[in-house]
């Protein structure tokens, strides 16, 4: 339980830590540049954290304690050093855990089976926080994506939907997409708050992508495992493709997802056409 003096020893923390950021520091717009007082304000602190204002301002207070979700956001969203992470965790108790590094996953070998045997259909298998540990031929031609030349720890979904240019014309309606995937993030969250690579992915693209930083405090509700998308494709056109997500028993944070299109359809044919052009290698981690 935290005491009144460390309850008002955070809320000191909180203020001074909050003054020596600016808006550009954490992505946030700052139209005039003109502030009254120095630092972000408290309503840009409750955004970057995904809290209300109203429970912001009363941890600065020092009138109630943070729960483990809300200080693991905080040291995201106030861009705390390693010191800094550490004498917050010491403020609020120590049942409170510094976020950990999780080991790297594999493929499992049944995903892999179905994978490789798709040759018309784009198709990746996605691991925890939406990590791409591998794909097939036909998901590099639909998204022009070489994700071999990504560093294997920065292969990441979410990722390129924010920092590739590329997907943002692709998707024909790039905004949900990106909703729903910042709303399957926010469930990787959830389950594993403490995760290491997931605090680091989210305050990357929290400083780097104004967009991603106001809807990760959003409610979105996480989409169906199924569904519809229209795609631009540059070579093959306009392709409406039904996805679908096929998961594994052995290890549930990964997923297969694939995209069909109907029979005979002009989306069908672009697929087809996709595939006369590009590798019958898949690749993986």
């Amino acid at each position: 339980m935290t005491d009144r003096a460390h309850l008002d020893e955070l809320g000191e923390f909180l203020r001074a830590r909050r003054a020596e950021l600016s808006p550009r520091m954490v992505g946030l717009p700052d139209p005039d540049g003109r502030r009254r007082v120095a630092g972000l304000r408290r309503e840009e602190v409750a955004v970057l954290a995904s809290i209300s204002t109203r429970h912001y301002t009363r941890l600065e207070q020092g009138r109630i304690a943070p729960s483990g979700s809300v200080v693991r956001a905080l040291v995201r969203a106030l861009r705390l050093s390693d010191d800094q992470r550490d004498h917050l965790f010491g403020l609020v108790g120590h049942e409170v855990n510094p976020p950990r590094r999780r080991a790297a996953q594999k493929v499992q070998p049944q995903l892999r089976t179905v994978l490789d045997d798709l040759t018309v259909a784009p198709a990746m298998i996605l691991g925890r926080n939406l990590d791409v540990l591998a794909w097939n031929p036909m998901a590099t031609a639909l998204f022009g994506i070489d994700f071999t030349q990504i560093p294997e720890r920065r292969r990441n979904y979410v990722r390129q939907l924010f920092t590739d240019p590329g997907m943002r014309t692709l998707y024909a309606d790039w905004e949900n997409s990106a909703r729903n995937a910042i709303a399957l993030l926010r469930r990787c969250a959830a389950a594993c708050p403490d995760d290491l690579g997931l605090t680091t992915l989210v305050g990357e693209l929290s400083v780097r992508d104004e967009q991603f930083c106001r809807w990760w405090g959003g409610r979105q509700i996480a989409p169906r495992t199924s569904g519809s998308k229209v795609f631009h494709h540059p070579v093959a056109g306009e392709l409406v493709l039904d996805w679908d997500v096929l998961s594994c028993e052995a290890d549930p944070e990964q997923r297969l997802v694939v995209w069909i299109a109907e029979a005979h359809s002009r989306s069908y044919e672009g697929l087809r056409f996709l595939s006369s052009w590009t590798g019958k290698e898949p690749s993986a981690n």
